[in-house]
């Protein structure tokens, strides 16, 4: 059953009021972050469409919520510009968001020609979607933090800092700032802005590669948590905090074209820096036993060892802020899994603390 009311909540009165019946496309909704989103808006009343690759494994999120019962379901390559193309005729979505992309790192080492091809060219199709189309009145693209030149600074990189990427899969994400810029300057008619987050976790992950979905996978299993990079530092955020970010910059986009396209830095608190091995102990501690193994490994493939973002812009321009904490963010993830391994019902539990982040929130309209 979707959301009727959030109580006398603005923030959340104001985003039902706006996404209700609104027609909504996401790329890569089988996807992680996608799966969360398409549920946030489906509860808001949104007439949802995805369009995305199968999902990886039986446990993903989206597969244990049933999303494929609450919005319509399209299976689709987003470098197929022909398939895509006619999924915009038919459906003419006034808002686009678009998640699809080749997310892991430690993958574009191994095939960078892919993450290249999807992360880029992916971009490329959408965009030429969006312009040849009179319909659709705001077009989100999601990139990553990793866009920047990371030169390990200890202060938060702003929207006006250079772009790089030293791996494949950064380097790919500044491509894709770079097309998005492109278009936006090009091509008056689009309504464009491109946000930059990263290291959001959450109930429902199980990507390989990634730390959170390594750590749970551990702790079910009854294994150690094995960390590569103990003492990276990164902005630590809950995934419901930058997708509601991306729903609030929608709505304001589509109704405030010359004040809110362009560039967005999406990010957690400062206290919200901490190191991996921090992470991993708060894990622990909220999962209620398990333990930690550090392997150093030889002949790596490097990562980045520091990395935050500047979120001024987004905090005084969009008025948004986020609305759980580094221990709210641990918490309330690890008991998403506790309750996925005691049986529950996944649906109800995505539900329950999307209503509860959404009563959370302070933002005012």
């Amino acid at each position: 059953m979707k959301i009727k009311h959030f109580g006398k909540y603005g923030s959340s009165m104001f985003l039902l009021d706006k996404y209700n019946d609104k027609r909504v496309l996401i790329t890569g909704h089988t996807g992680f972050k996608g799966s969360w989103l398409s549920l946030m808006l489906f509860e808001l009343g949104a007439k949802v469409t995805g369009y995305a690759l199968d999902p990886v494994n039986c446990e993903d999120h989206f597969n244990l919520i049933k999303l494929n019962e609450k919005i319509e379901d399209i299976r689709g390559d987003i470098r197929d510009y022909n398939k895509l193309s006619k999924v915009f005729e038919a459906f003419k979505p006034e808002i686009v968001f678009h998640l699809a992309a080749q997310t892991i790192v430690l993958e574009s080492y191994r095939n960078p020609k892919d993450t290249f091809d999807i992360n880029v060219q992916g971009t490329v199709n959408i965009l030429e979607c969006c312009r040849n189309s009179n319909f659709v009145k705001a077009c989100i693209i999601v990139t990553s933090d990793k866009c920047y030149e990371n030169k390990e600074w200890l202060w938060g990189y702003r929207e006006i800092d250079r772009l790089g990427g030293k791996d494949p899969y950064s380097a790919s994400k500044a491509c894709a700032e770079f097309v998005t810029y492109s278009y936006l300057k090009s091509f008056r008619e689009l309504n464009l802005a491109s946000v930059r987050a990263g290291n959001v976790i959450g109930g429902g992950d199980w990507a390989n590669n990634r730390i959170l979905p390594d750590c749970m996978r551990a702790l079910i299993a009854n294994d150690p948590i094995i960390i590569r990079n103990p003492l990276s530092i990164r902005p630590w955020q809950h995934v419901l905090d930058a997708l509601y970010a991306y729903l609030l910059l929608a709505i304001k986009l589509s109704e405030d074209k010359n004040t809110y396209q362009g560039v967005w830095n999406v990010g957690p608190n400062l206290d919200s820096m901490k190191t991996v091995e921090k992470l991993v102990e708060k894990v622990i501690f909220y999962w209620g036993k398990g333990k930690m193994q550090i392997e150093q490994q030889t002949n790596a493939n490097p990562e980045a060892k520091y990395l935050f973002l500047d979120t001024t812009k987004i905090r005084k321009i969009l008025h948004w802020k986020p609305s759980w904490n580094f221990d709210d963010s641990v918490f309330n993830t690890v008991e998403w899994y506790k309750k996925y391994q005691a049986g529950e019902n996944i649906a109800e539990i995505s539900r329950d603390q999307i209503r509860k982040f959404l009563k959370s929130n302070e933002y005012e309209n």
